[in-house]
């Protein structure tokens, strides 16, 4: 029996990455998925790779843009069949040190990462109570207890965690899960642009010696989507191979 028979799943920062990943194991799983990402050419090179026919739609949106979120929602609103589950996982980066770190570095990644996670929440959650049986996975990161360069970030994702535990009290009257997932160092195009300094600090930091891939991240979060978790919600699931030790 697949995990996610019939389930509707909006993944943001859908069309590459951990996104991408996560839109694969969610067909594997039987779910039909909604991809979510800023270009629309980038969402039909996705949908095209995932070769998911009718199980797959996409819709072009800046998620720290209220009024492209809220266009969003409508528009899914309009579409047949329910939506049972959202995936907050678009984020960006703009690493700094913090003393020279400008105030729209930091303004741009708490938009997106944070803001946008509760804007994408706030707009959809209306839809997916109307299943009786809702999920909502929000991608933080191990960099959420602090890492040097990354203020921004770091704060972004721990924002993530606050807002994940609070909607999870909020919300489960309404049999509707709140999670988050925390990567740690996983191969994506965001971490190849790391410099190899330090990208060697962190892979030497790494209990397991090796990098994550992003069907790692995927995997963990496809199980909080499904009923085997239907009984956890406000958790973080560390997906770091040991560095959050």
């Amino acid at each position: 029996m697949k995990q996610l028979n019939n389930r509707n799943v909006v993944i943001t920062g859908g069309a590459r990455g951990i996104g991408f990943a996560v839109a694969e194991a969610c067909l594997r799983a039987g779910a039909g998925v909604v991809l979510v990402d800023l270009k629309a050419e980038d969402l039909t090179i996705a949908a095209d790779r995932l070769q998911g026919g009718d199980a797959v739609h996409c819709h072009a949106c800046n998620v720290a843009d209220e009024e492209q979120v809220k266009a969003l929602a409508q528009a899914l609103k309009a579409t047949p069949g329910s939506l049972d589950a959202l995936v907050n996982n678009a984020g960006i980066t703009r690493d700094n040190l913090f003393m020279r770190m400008t105030t729209d570095q930091w303004q741009s990644v708490i938009d997106v990462n944070l803001t946008g996670s509760f804007l994408m929440a706030r707009h959809l959650v209306g839809l997916i109570r109307k299943s009786e049986w809702g999920r909502i996975v929000n991608l933080s990161s191990v960099a959420a207890r602090g890492n040097a360069g990354q203020a921004n970030y770091a704060a972004s994702k721990a924002g993530v965690i606050g807002l994940t535990k609070t909607l999870a009290l909020e919300l489960a009257r309404y049999q509707v899960t709140v999670n988050a997932v925390a990567p740690g160092f996983i191969e994506t195009e965001m971490t190849q642009a790391i410099p190899e300094a330090a990208r060697d600090e962190w892979l030497r930091k790494i209990p397991a010696a090796r990098p994550g891939k992003p069907s790692d991240v995927a995997d963990a979060v496809v199980f909080l989507l499904s009923d085997d978790a239907a009984y956890i919600t406000g958790t973080v699931i560390g997906v770091d191979g040991g560095l959050g030790i």
